[in-house]
């Protein structure tokens, strides 16, 4: 496959934090490849760069060395060198976030939330939130807000949000590090559902039990991948 074929291609992939005049390495080379429909966990302790790793193929986050392409776009390297508000299109085009914390603004219903990402393309879909929260298994909670639903339930509306604007990619970091074992099960039900229908996903976690909803599994420790 060349790199047109991959939803996700990142070559010798590095980050590194300046803190005073010192250089912290984050990622010290990585390669992360996904196909279409691919569902990939990157394991690892807390520390070991996936959360850079996933800042940095989400486009929240610069690299400071190696190649990414996204969806065909070359993201950095070679020259490459996009700005802020083109990272900003690639996201909004082709990524999906969902985060540990759920992020959900409480003044807003669920059906607000879901549609919160339209709003940077000035649009709203109360029908394709409402269709997202009866995919997540909300359609009795349209109008709760955050505060009238269930650790389970908000990761839910989380996940529909991510889904709104019909994404390439859908990048989960720790996605279930606030729930119990039960709710954890559900929500990585529900993502290994959305990826028998076609989505491709990136998640993190440091549970190795989440491992099992897998395509495939790749281990990183101290910023390199490594063998399990």
């Amino acid at each position: 496959m060349n790199s047109d074929d991959y939803v996700v291609e990142a070559i010798e992939l590095q980050k590194s934090y300046r803190v005073g005049k010192r250089l912290l390495p984050a990622l010290h080379g990585i390669d992360i490849s996904l196909a279409s429909g691919d569902f990939v966990v990157l394991l690892g302790p807390s520390g070991a760069g996936k959360t850079t790793a996933l800042n940095l193929v989400g486009c929240l986050d610069r690299p400071t060395g190696g190649r990414l392409t996204l969806a065909g776009n070359q993201i950095y390297g070679n020259g490459t060198y996009l700005s802020e508000g083109r990272l900003d299109a690639l996201r909004r085009e082709h990524v999906g976030f969902v985060f540990s914390d759920f992020y959900l603004l409480p003044t807003l219903t669920a059906m607000e939330n879901v549609q919160l990402p339209l709003l940077w393309r000035e649009r709203r879909d109360p029908q394709r939130a409402r269709e997202l929260l009866d995919v997540v298994g909300l359609s009795h909670r349209l109008t709760h807000r955050p505060a009238e639903l269930s650790g389970g339930e908000m990761q839910r509306v989380a996940v529909a949000r991510a889904l709104v604007n019909q994404p390439t990619l859908l990048l989960a970091d720790e996605p279930t590090g606030n729930l119990d074992t039960r709710t954890r099960d559900e929500i990585l039900a529900l993502l290994r559902e959305l990826n028998d229908d076609g989505l491709t996903i990136l998640l993190t976690t440091h549970d190795a039990d989440l491992t099992k909803y897998a395509m495939r599994v790749l281990h990183i420790k101290d910023g390199l991948l490594v063998e399990a």
